[in-house]
């Protein structure tokens, strides 16, 4: 998912502009928001950001390992006992190997509508 840099975001809605499905706004300062829910990942708004304020997803992967390592610590308060401790963060290493394997399972299928698409 591309994200914009705040810092590097001028605010020429150069994006804004160019995105096919109207995902990016302005804020009341005129920089640049993507709406993740709304982005079809196109890749546009990356291609024509002249600050290269609008970024990759995957630099922000230190950022959101530390955001769930954060996450659980604070969870963690709500257990007592070292036992309980224990078995909760378990279950937060199960909840991690289940968004892992819904990642590569849906990268598998992803792979095959490719490969498909390249067939034809």
């Amino acid at each position: 998912m591309p994200w914009v840099n705040q810092d590097l975001c001028v605010g020429c809605g150069v994006c804004v502009d160019e995105c096919p499905v109207e995902a990016i706004t302005q804020d009341q300062s005129s920089k640049a928001i993507i709406n993740e829910d709304e982005c079809i990942r196109c890749g546009r708004c990356h291609d024509v950001c002249p600050e290269e304020a609008v970024r990759h997803d995957s630099e922000r992967i230190p950022q959101e390992v530390e955001a769930n390592v954060k996450k659980t610590k604070g969870l963690l308060k709500h257990f007592e006992t070292p036992e309980e401790q224990h078995a909760f963060l378990e279950r937060m290493v199960r909840y991690f190997k289940k968004q892992q394997k819904v990642a590569s399972l849906t990268m598998d299928k992803i792979t095959t509508i490719k490969a498909d698409l390249s067939s034809h």
